[in-house]
């Protein structure tokens, strides 16, 4: 139902104008079409509904099955804006095949790859399932830094965001292409890679497990 999630980004946006200091750069960056995946550091619960509001296309969620839980009104509101429930403790076969046909039919799927909110705003090393993905649908990648929500807390926060907000998208990137079963460690090697790009467009208290990795840049004013 793109009424509810259109309907949800206007109402996002008037509450981030209203009561943050909230600014996007980058937008043009963003591919108007093709297989896509964001992926972004997670600070909060507020995260989601930010970056629907932020980017100019139509995005999906992979989000924790436990927040499913809520009741059916709950299970409704969440898929039709465009989450799946997905299972953070093993392999979730049918999660990973809802996210490989959408990204089949280009769409553009937004992934925390940490898996998990940030600690202090920091980065965590992030879980290596991206890159398969994005080997299996042939996607770009479109790395994107959030400051300023690691402190919204509760989803209710979405009424009410205050503080500096920015969003900063950076270029569109694609995966070097290999051939064959990826070992672990080339597995590593190209997770560390999308991360970086992601570090790079973060001010350095925000890097975290990443610090090292990504080149000294100024946060968007």
């Amino acid at each position: 139902m793109d009424w509810l999630y259109a309907t949800c980004n206007v109402a996002q946006r008037f509450t981030l104008r209203a009561f943050a200091d909230w600014k996007v750069t980058g937008r043009e960056n963003v591919p108007s079409m093709g297989p896509l995946v964001v992926v972004a550091n997670h600070l909060s619960n507020l995260d989601p509904p930010l970056l629907g509001a932020s980017l100019p296309r139509r995005i999906r969620f992979l989000a924790k099955d436990t927040l499913f839980v809520g009741g059916p009104l709950v299970r409704w509101f969440l898929g039709s804006y465009g989450a799946f429930p997905v299972n953070r403790d093993g392999a979730d076969v049918r999660a990973y095949r809802w996210a490989l046909n959408l990204l089949n039919n280009d769409g553009a799927l937004v992934v925390f790859p940490e898996g998990t909110r940030s600690r202090n705003g920091q980065m965590q090393k992030a879980k290596p399932g991206v890159v398969g993905l994005v080997r299996s649908a042939k996607a770009s990648i479109l790395p994107v830094a959030i400051t300023g929500t690691e402190r919204m807390g509760t989803w209710m926060r979405a009424v009410n965001p205050t503080g500096r907000i920015r969003v900063r998208i950076g270029e569109v990137f694609s995966l070097p292409d290999i051939e064959g079963r990826l070992s672990k460690e080339v597995t590593e090697s190209l997770n560390t890679m999308i991360m970086q790009r992601v570090a790079e467009l973060l001010p350095e208290e925000y890097r975290g497990e990443y610090r090292d990795l990504g080149r000294s840049v100024r946060s968007a004013d």
